[in-house]
């Protein structure tokens, strides 16, 4: 939430062709009672696709689903496993791993009403608080895929709904990569994606060399975009060729014109790009630029340019 926004996968989408991206995730009561184009309006260079969804009330999130078919999203993924509190109070996210059968009902009717137009997918956590992973991962996985879903997508961490923060869930309790790889093992008819402090794609194609389905990543892909995407196509693939954080950024300046000439503000795009060029000479100065100038009044491509020929003369 907040952070992989349509600018955000835009540009991604400009560093890899067949990566799978995802929508922030949206609460099913505002899909359906929200404005529906501001909430999953994207372009279509976006695809492929997913959208995410949080609820806890299979009716609700079944119309949210009917709500999305017509924004053409290859998959919508039932988040179980977000421990932000704003989740909590709604009763959904990862404190749902403690009610296997209300997810599976959820799921139930997210597939009817998907009339399979649609992928539906979930996304758990291997379990909350003071549950032992081993024992309520299998029954959750297998509760779940009795309702008919075949893809899962596991964050390799418990999470602690008390006294620890978003972040800190998402980096203090201990991975369990074996566990994950267990599930496969043991229901290997599924789909089984690892998530959780994956911080390379070489650590990425490791999971599937080990006979995993796929890897998640999110904080390494979005602040090193470049590294992770900018080589998926060709060595997750086989297909396509590198692209670098130069061209990456060349791209989107015809998009960030477009939507300038609609009266979105620079800062808004370019805080997705700041990490273009991490780990590289100039990262430092081209994040310095954008972060200093693209919220000014009339800030526009002219800056990203700017900061783009302030790397390429260093990197010369």
């Amino acid at each position: 939430m907040d952070w992989t926004d349509r600018h955000c996968r835009y540009f991604h989408r400009r560093f890899s062709r067949r990566a799978l991206l995802y929508t922030e995730m949206l609460t099913a009561q505002a899909v359906v009672h929200g404005d529906r184009d501001h909430l999953m309006g994207h372009d279509a260079e976006e695809h492929p696709l997913a959208l995410q969804l949080g609820g806890s009330d299979p009716a609700l999130l079944a119309e949210a689903v009917r709500a999305a078919l017509p924004y053409g999203f290859g998959e919508i993924n039932l988040n179980v496993g977000c421990p932000s509190d704003r989740v909590q109070s709604g009763t959904f996210g990862a404190c749902l791993m403690r009610e296997p059968d209300l997810v599976a009902r959820c799921l139930a009717a997210m597939l009817d009403a998907a009339e399979g137009r649609c992928e539906i997918t979930v996304k758990s956590r291997i379990g909350v608080d003071e549950q032992e992973p081993r024992e309520v991962l299998p029954d959750f996985i297998d509760r779940v895929a009795a309702a008919g879903i075949t893809s899962f997508a596991i964050h390799a961490r418990k999470a602690w709904l008390q006294g620890l923060s978003p972040k800190d869930n998402r980096e203090i309790p201990p991975l369990d990569y074996p566990l994950v790889h267990e599930m496969k093992a043991r229901r290997p008819e599924l789909e089984i994606v690892i998530n959780g402090g994956i911080p390379s794609l070489d650590a990425a194609l490791e999971h599937v060399a080990q006979g995993l389905d796929g890897a998640m990543i999110g904080r390494a892909a979005y602040h090193e975009p470049a590294n992770i995407l900018g080589a998926a196509d060709r060595r997750v693939f086989g297909a396509g060729r590198d692209v670098s954080a130069e061209e990456a950024v060349t791209a989107m300046l015809p998009y960030i014109e477009r939507e300038r000439a609609k009266g979105e503000k620079l800062n808004r795009i370019t805080r997705h790009m700041l990490g273009a060029f991490a780990g590289r000479p100039g990262a430092r100065l081209w994040r310095r630029t954008l972060s200093e100038g693209a919220h000014l009044k009339g800030a526009g491509p002219e800056l990203v340019e700017r900061a783009l020929g302030q790397v390429m003369a260093l990197a010369a």
